[in-house]
């Protein structure tokens, strides 16, 4: 599976953005999605991830609350609505796709294919 992530770009602190993750191929209903975010001298972290029908989510505690990952297995695409917005929230977010079928969601070595990743940059 390909991914394509879109939606990043820059804004203020308490503002909203939502990102897409566009994929191809008609196996995108058999995955867990996840997103993750990495910014400069980190590494990369989980922030969310959701179930392949969609009926579970898991988040990190840093964006419980203000962060709401969907996904619409029709039009293959995943979401991550972000609001309330912190600085602490720049970085670039990746999609990715769960290759594994158990284990913990928020283990990046757990996830086969990738996105390009989108820079999301939140000023104070």
């Amino acid at each position: 599976v390909q991914l394509q992530a879109s939606g990043g770009g820059l804004v203020q602190a308490g503002g909203s953005l939502r990102l897409s993750c566009a994929a191809s191929g008609r196996t995108f209903s058999s995955y867990a999605m996840g997103w993750f975010r990495q910014a400069p001298g980190q590494e990369r972290e989980f922030v969310a991830s959701i179930s392949r029908s969609g009926g579970s989510t898991y988040y990190a505690d840093s964006v419980k609350g203000r962060f709401t990952i969907s996904r619409d297995n029709a039009k293959t695409t995943v979401y991550l609505q972000m609001n309330s917005l912190k600085p602490e929230d720049t970085a670039v977010y990746y999609c990715a796709a769960k290759s594994a079928l158990f284990g913990d969601s928020s283990m990046a070595t757990l996830y086969g294919y990738w996105g390009q990743g989108t820079q999301v940059t939140v000023s104070s």
